[in-house]
């Protein structure tokens, strides 16, 4: 008997600071875009871009 397994796709965004080169890895929003700008860099306070937006397989 063959089991298989169920996967699940998990959406993520990335996003860096141009000034101080700080990555951040979080879940995908509707309204990600690449390249535009998104939320506050938290160490120096410029604005972090979409540099990259993934999905990640999870089996179960």
């Amino acid at each position: 008997m063959t089991f298989s397994r169920k996967k699940i796709t998990v959406a993520y965004t990335v996003e860096k600071c141009p000034k101080c080169q700080t990555v951040k890895r979080r879940e995908f929003s509707q309204k990600d875009v690449l390249f535009s700008e998104s939320s506050k860099c938290l160490s120096c306070g410029g604005m972090m871009v979409i540099e990259k937006i993934y999905g990640q397989i999870l089996e179960q």
